[in-house]
């Protein structure tokens, strides 16, 4: 990533939760960000209100291909980018959602479908939609978890989240297998169990206490080889 002020990031999953407080905190620091949220308005319009220009957003389902597509169009056309287009230091994806804590043999078929598409498959979809955007010594990131961990997979309970953020690592990692010439930092972060939608009412942290720290890590990994799984204080999370 740039030390200039002049670096850009994009969001995708800013509206609400740890998506929202991270697009808020980079333009804090002075980065440009780009925010997708799937609905207008709300706390992130106000946000990007509040922030004069600094943030700025734009509509986006991450499970569809061709909105993707429609999403590098517009900031590939962008005339702020030059002759390439919009060019981003920071891809960072952000999106999750959780059904509840069923025991696996009990999720339907339909419901297993919905959060593997939505936890796993549609942010790889996405990087690779819009890797093209990031050039060499830009960073990739996706918003995993410490419940993707196998080896930290200890208790009961949320069987079919565990395995969603499962597969998520090991689809970013056979990414970066194939994408290892490319230049690209590439990180799974790990933001600590936070009072979110997703996160729950009693979870010990909450955004604003964790996401600065998160976008300490973005920051200091900038230039890194090879993928990382590190957790919100920079520390290497087991796969």
């Amino acid at each position: 990533m740039s030390t200039t002020p002049h670096r850009q990031a994009l969001v995708v999953g800013a509206s609400q939760g740890l998506g929202l407080v991270l697009a808020d905190e980079l333009a804090r620091r002075g980065w440009r960000v780009i925010a997708t949220t799937r609905r207008a308005g709300g706390e992130l319009r106000a946000r990007a209100d509040a922030r004069k220009g600094q943030l700025e957003i734009e509509s986006l389902e991450m499970t569809s291909s061709e909105q993707l597509a429609a999403l590098r169009e517009r900031l590939e056309g962008r005339p702020d980018g030059g002759p390439e287009g919009r060019r981003l230091d920071l891809l960072f994806v952000n999106a999750a959602i959780d059904r509840g804590n069923l025991p696996i043999g009990e999720v339907p078929t339909d419901m297993f479908t919905e959060v593997m598409v939505t936890n796993a498959l549609s942010p790889l979809r996405t990087l690779e939609a819009l890797r093209g955007l990031v050039p060499p010594g830009g960073t990739v990131a996706v918003m995993s978890s410490e419940q993707g961990s196998i080896s930290r997979n200890t208790e009961d309970g949320y069987e079919l989240y565990k395995a969603s953020k499962a597969a998520l690592n090991q689809l970013m990692r056979s990414y970066a297998t194939r994408h290892a010439g490319d230049g690209h930092t590439k990180l799974l972060i790990d933001p600590g169990h936070n009072r979110t939608q997703l996160g729950g009412p009693d979870a010990p942290l909450s955004p604003a206490e964790s996401i600065p720290a998160v976008v300490d890590v973005l920051e200091a990994q900038s230039g890194a080889p090879g993928l990382q799984f590190l957790d919100r204080h920079g520390e290497t999370v087991p796969w």
